[in-house]
């Protein structure tokens, strides 16, 4: 496989920009080797600017449960921009896609369309400060949700529960009032509300997607309900990961917790640009210019978005069973990979929710952030590169999940677990 296209493109990336690339995952700095450079993409598949062609077990990340270039929502995209691309002012498409976020949601009343996920967390939590009068929030390490700065902490020293910036750039001020805990470990967080009487929010991806996929278990959850009720304070789940993907009424269908507020993201733009956040109409009515709390953006709510987000969701509203087809896919990839690496004297975690699928090669199950870390990364990054030569594009990250969509068939998969099955005889053979 040449790869002679994307290293030259790659060298030149970087005399222009950071790293040469626009997110730092892209760079391919955990597995080695040069990121590649995609031409275009199709149904299942991605071809890079040299031709080698994938099959994509990415999927931008989340967005495109319905694959590449997928005919309707192109078809609306092309329709939305031939009558503009932005107005900056309200239209009916807006109002047209809350009314089917809404409806999938029971803890959802009200939403408001962003332009990213970072953006809507960062103004979930702002709504949640402005709602109870609170300033500090609580966290899990491990749990991504954007590059704000107040969530772009490490832990402290010892045992202290406030958290120290993670990035040169993020002044401790800002951080001062984030708390961390350990995800699955409730524990951990009863010390955290010992140590502040001031939390306005707890923020959870309900279903890890940034550590590698480790959900939350239901009695943990259960118990952050209640320590949220007896405090006062909002609970967030963050799916702008999950949200569509694990399941199409949210993670409070699958785990019985029901958030205060939600923020979405990914399948909900059908591949553009876009985010949200909602909650019940009390919550929501604090948000201006119904109440005091500022938000805006100028490109929020953008039609060609917005657009290609009705047609996802009105697909998938349409298409409900598939979830079931996807999830089980899911399933016979990680077991049949699982199975390959059994064979060859190496021992694999694995997990599925809805059309979301991880796997660590660890000895132990994965709960929380420091379980991922013990994982083996070297054996990761043999993995990633080998299956690339095999035409198989896997997140470049031990700490991603992955993703099967409706373009993914059952003969793709089987044609991973067979690659699988020849990769892990090549490592284990030298």
């Amino acid at each position: 496989m040449s790869t002679e296209a994307s290293i030259k493109a790659f060298e030149e990336a970087q005399s222009l920009i950071p790293g040469g690339v626009n997110s730092p995952v892209r760079a391919f700095k955990s597995v080695g080797g040069t990121p590649l450079f995609i031409a275009e993409g199709e149904g299942a598949y991605l071809t890079d600017i040299d031709g080698n062609k994938y099959v994509d077990f990415v999927q931008s990340w989340g967005p495109l449960i319905f694959g590449h270039r997928d005919e309707s929502i192109e078809n609306a995209v092309i329709n939305a921009v031939k009558h503009g691309l932005s107005f900056g002012a309200p239209t009916e498409a807006e109002t047209q896609l809350a009314k089917l976020v809404i409806s999938f949601f029971d803890s959802i009343e009200k939403v408001r369309f962003v332009s990213s996920g970072t953006e809507a967390v960062m103004s979930a939590i702002r709504l949640a400060r402005g709602y109870t009068g609170r300033d500090d929030i609580v966290k899990f390490t491990g749990c991504y949700h954007g590059h704000s700065d107040a969530l772009l902490v490490q832990a402290g020293s010892g045992a202290a529960t406030f958290g120290n910036p993670s990035s040169p750039g993020v002044p401790a001020d800002f951080t001062k009032h984030t708390l961390l805990a350990e995800y699955n470990n409730i524990e951990s967080v009863k010390k955290c509300f010992a140590d502040s009487k001031d939390i306005a929010c707890v923020i959870i991806e309900p279903i890890a997607g940034n550590m590698g996929l480790v959900p939350a278990d239901k009695e943990f959850l259960a118990e952050l309900r209640k320590l949220c009720d007896a405090h006062g304070t909002l609970l967030i789940f963050d799916e702008v990961m999950s949200g569509f993907r694990a399941s199409i009424n949210g993670a409070e269908s699958i785990t019985g917790t029901k958030p205060d507020i939600v923020t979405l993201g990914k399948v909900i733009g059908g591949g553009m640009p876009v985010g949200a956040f909602g909650a019940r109409k009390e919550i929501m009515s604090m948000l201006s210019p119904e109440g005091p709390v500022y938000q805006a953006g100028t490109l929020s709510g953008n039609p060609v978005a917005m657009a290609a987000g009705l047609a996802a969701l009105t697909k998938l509203r349409e298409n409900a069973r598939v979830m079931a087809v996807l999830e089980a896919r899911g399933r016979r990839l990680v077991e049949g990979m699982q199975a390959a690496a059994k064979a060859c004297g190496i021992t694999m975690q694995i997990d599925v929710r809805g059309s979301m699928f991880g796997f660590f090669f660890n000895e132990q199950p994965v709960k929380n952030f420091a379980d991922a870390c013990n994982s083996d990364a070297e054996l990761f990054a043999k993995f990633h590169s080998k299956m690339l030569h095999e035409g198989f594009y896997f997140a470049c990250s031990l700490y991603e999940t992955g993703f099967i969509s409706t373009a993914t068939t059952d003969a793709m998969i089987e044609d991973t677990i067979k690659a699988s099955e020849k990769v892990f005889k090549e490592i284990t053979n030298g």
